[in-house]
């Protein structure tokens, strides 16, 4: 993390003030108070942006988004949380039930997001997405049958798949979509095999199982099409690993791939609510979706954008349109069930 990028940065990983912790400011008309656990240095860059653009001072909290809950929490009615900025579905419904958040009414939010990237209510937004896709090893040829992701459990391909743990909030709600769209003993059944399917127990991100692919170690695997992304835009050797894969995006001919959002809620207590609310549509303007597409290979939020040249290499494709607030309800069940399929 680069630190000194604006006056109003501060970066910190605990729950509870430290003595003598200097925190962010109260009530000014000059600055909002922003909690992420986003930790992207282009993030910076566009805080900065918009404090140039607004004259706005922007003070940042960073840690791990259930350590932001719990302070949002202990700090009370005095927390000088103006926002929370997270990443996936499932933490935004943590910060939901956690009852952090406060709903916004906003008509440039409205016009500007499809209705499956905001909370029914308006207690978040979602700011980009990214796309959970099936990758192949090329060398092996492109897996007959494969199109959609109940075809992972099927026992034609066992032994083939590389994935993350069961505990990596990408996967819970990929499975929460699946029991949304499909219900409970669908999603328990397709859990179970893909178990059968392991070439190896789940271990590494998504990164680690790019990697893995490449060296034909497995044939199949599950990722975030950022990280794709960043080998197909990086460096010789990281294009030439990419150059040995293949990319699926599932249920083309259904409800679609399943999307990961980064969102933003108001925080209910916010000392600096009209700021806030400011930085919220900033956030949704064509400018700041630039700084997400390109700066971290992220599909922007706002309708009719593109990603960058990087992500498009990947290829268009048809997004699963349930909304996100209903994948963030089913995160218990989940865990529920990948714990009785045995995926560790």
């Amino acid at each position: 993390m680069k630190k000194g990028l604006f006056g109003g940065l501060l970066a910190l990983a605990v729950v509870a003030c430290s003595p003598g912790e200097e925190v962010p400011g109260t009530a000014d008309a000059g600055e909002v108070n922003l909690y992420s656990s986003r930790h992207y240095d282009t993030d910076l860059a566009l805080y900065e942006d918009f404090t140039e653009q607004t004259g706005i001072k922007v003070n940042l909290i960073e840690a791990d988004a259930d350590a932001l809950i719990e302070r949002i929490q202990s700090e009370g009615e005095f927390s000088p949380a103006d926002l929370l900025i997270t990443v996936d579905a499932g933490r935004l419904w943590r910060a939901e039930e956690a009852g952090v958040l406060a709903p916004v009414e906003s008509d440039v939010l409205k016009e500007r997001l499809p209705d499956h990237l905001r909370h029914p209510d308006g207690l978040w937004f979602g700011l980009s997405t990214r796309a959970r896709v099936i990758i192949y090893d090329r060398a092996q040829g492109e897996p007959a049958g494969l199109e959609t992701y109940a075809d992972l459990a099927d026992p034609a391909y066992r032994g083939d798949i590389c994935i993350r743990s069961s505990s990596n909030i990408y996967n819970i709600s990929l499975l929460s979509s699946i029991i949304a769209n499909a219900g409970e003993e669908v999603a328990e059944e397709w859990a179970k095999g893909v178990v059968a399917n392991f070439a190896r127990d789940p271990e590494g991100n998504d990164t680690a199982q790019i990697e893995a692919v490449a060296a034909g170690q497995c044939r199949i695997a599950v990722v975030n099409t950022y990280y794709l992304a960043r080998f197909a835009g990086g460096d010789e050797e990281q294009k030439a690993l990419f150059e040995k894969l293949g990319v699926i995006f599932p249920d083309q001919n259904g409800s679609g791939t399943h999307i990961n959002v980064s969102g933003a809620g108001l925080v209910k207590t916010a000392p600096n609510k009209t700021n806030a609310i400011k930085f919220l549509e900033y956030l949704t303007a064509e400018s700041a979706q630039r700084y997400f597409a390109d700066g971290n290979n992220e599909y922007p939020a706002v309708s009719g954008l593109k990603a960058n040249s990087a992500v498009e290499t990947l290829g268009n494709f048809k997004a699963d349109t349930l909304n996100a607030a209903e994948i963030g309800k089913n995160q218990a069940l989940a865990v529920q069930i990948f714990d009785r399929a045995g995926w560790n």
